[in-house]
């Protein structure tokens, strides 16, 4: 995973390119995908893909913001073909943005997408490495939920693509045992799988700590919601201290 999870990553400083979206309009794509994840279901790999599409896709191609949708529901078809045992059918997604596109128009970017990836959608996500991470420092399903929700507040962000997928994962783990107050912050076999000391991690997890402290001012709620909601463990109530 250490190995290949620089493949297909999409690069920060893309969106200086981008003449009629910003990383604004992005955050509201992707909070709303959050949404649409969650209203039908899919695994939670379906989301991280999902967005490493829609980033690289914006890194590649000038996007008219009124296009900027179907791309987030063309690259959540394709995520989903990709990971799901029964996707959605693009009907579920035409009617998902309330006939704003048709099927033609998503089956267009399906091929366009899939064209400039030269089908190459195999990639490592932060999701993977906190599977990984969690079951090595031996940690319980809330603090798994934890993870996964800075993971996710972190996708909204445009500025956390700088971070490679296990610097997240670290990043969102060592956070989630302070907040929840484990005596072992950053655990040696972590460190041992991961590579990473604990003063690596430390600059990603303060970044993640800014993000918690400004989820109740934002106005991007889906990840909040979501992760406030029992099968999530509540994790979203969580208090951050300064």
């Amino acid at each position: 995973m250490l190995k290949t999870e620089s493949l297909f990553l999409p690069k920060y400083g893309y969106m200086k390119s981008q003449p009629d979206v910003n990383d604004r309009m992005r955050g509201i794509l992707i909070d709303w995908l959050i949404e649409v994840h969650l209203k039908f279901k899919l695994v939670p790999e379906t989301l991280y893909l999902s967005v490493n599409l829609i980033d690289r896709y914006l890194e590649l191609e000038k996007v008219k913001r009124d296009k900027l949708q179907l791309i987030g529901v063309t690259a959540m078809l394709v995520a989903c073909k990709y990971e799901e045992i029964y996707p959605p059918e693009i009907k579920d997604f035409v009617y998902i943005t309330d006939n704003a596109y048709s099927k033609k128009e998503i089956m267009d970017m399906e091929y366009k997408m899939l064209k400039k990836f030269e089908f190459n959608v195999t990639v490592i996500s932060s999701y993977r490495f906190v599977e990984r991470f969690t079951k090595l420092s031996q940690d319980n399903e809330a603090m798994f939920f934890l993870t996964q929700y800075m993971l996710e507040l972190a996708l909204i962000e445009y500025k956390m693509i700088k971070y490679r997928p296990s610097m997240l994962a670290s990043g969102a783990l060592y956070l989630a045992h302070k907040i929840m107050g484990k005596s072992e912050a950053w655990p040696l076999k972590v460190e041992q799988y991961s590579g990473l000391k604990e003063k690596d991690v430390r600059p990603c997890a303060k970044d993640m700590c800014i993000l918690l402290q400004g989820v109740n001012s934002s106005s991007l709620k889906a990840a909040r919601k979501k992760f406030s909601l029992p099968k999530f463990g509540e994790v979203a109530k969580i208090q951050v201290e300064s």
